[in-house]
């Protein structure tokens, strides 16, 4: 089986804005791209503590390679291409800040949970950064797609990192076919959402206990 056409350079922003739309600019160069959308809920697991502090999630990073909405592909271990004629709907820091916030607020484990840029009062503030969203071949036929977020869970009176932790996600396709590419990659970012709300519930729940943080709703 053959594989789907790549890009072989990496675009420049002013570009990947535009082919957010359905086509490319030009009447004699009009080019269909298949936006993809992940919708990501998860279930809260019984195990996860029901916590009376308040967090903030901070804009996930990334580099700008990985903060596009163009779907990344790694042919061999050095190349870095994306996928030609689809895209996704939003950048990988996008998709991910918006799973966790919808993920937080669906667990029913936490009332006071929000992006930082609310300026509600916090104990607690979950930093990310996205460093690979991509498909990996890895010299094999077919792809892995490959997700891996660093978090940080951090104090937000004294700025203390309560917990710093890798997440990695690799899920094989099975197939050069991009929507069972961009499937794989959903599928990856539901599971590391709802091991990410999970971790920061239970870590935060352990560094309350030990009286480090008196809630901030309580005044």
């Amino acid at each position: 089986m053959s594989r789907p056409t790549f890009f072989r350079p990496l675009l420049p922003i002013a570009l990947i804005a535009a082919l957010g739309g359905c086509s490319l600019l030009g009447s004699n160069e009009r080019s269909a791209v298949t936006i993809y959308s992940p919708v990501v809920r998860i279930q809260a697991d019984p195990s996860w503590p029901t916590v009376d502090w308040q967090l903030v999630l901070v804009k996930p990073s990334a580099a700008r390679v990985v903060d596009s909405p163009r779907i990344n592909v790694r042919p061999t271990p050095s190349e870095l291409e994306v996928y030609k004629g689809v895209s996704w709907a939003q950048p990988a820091t996008d998709m991910l800040d918006d799973a966790l916030v919808r993920g937080f607020e669906d667990s029913g484990r936490i009332n006071g949970v929000a992006r930082v840029t609310t300026g509600i009062r916090a104990d607690y503030k979950l930093a990310m950064d996205v460093r690979r969203f991509e498909a990996d071949y890895r010299g094999q036929a077919t792809p892995t797609a490959l997700i891996e977020v660093n978090a940080k869970l951090i104090h937000v009176i004294d700025q203390r990192v309560v917990a710093d932790r890798t997440f990695r996600q690799e899920n094989p396709v099975g197939s050069t076919d991009v929507a069972q590419v961009t499937a794989a990659l959903e599928q990856g970012l539901q599971t590391l959402t709802t091991n990410v709300v999970g971790w920061t519930l239970v870590t935060g729940e352990q560094d309350h206990a030990r009286g480090a943080v008196t809630p901030a709703r309580v005044r």
